[in-house]
């Protein structure tokens, strides 16, 4: 399942403020500024640091 390129140009990381790569194989939202891994779950990108998985 592929994230819709508009909803990608404006999330950020909610630590940093930072822009987010997309990394489709993991179904994750990384920041590297912050070291951190959000998880895309059903198509819906969960932005919460509880739920983010440490790089």
């Amino acid at each position: 399942m592929s994230l819709d390129p508009w909803l990608l140009e404006r999330l950020v990381c909610p630590v940093t403020r930072t822009p987010l790569r997309y990394d489709e194989a993991a179904q994750e939202l990384v920041s590297e500024a912050a070291g951190l891994a959000y998880p895309i779950r059903d198509g819906v990108p969960v932005m919460l640091v509880e739920e983010a998985r440490e790089l």
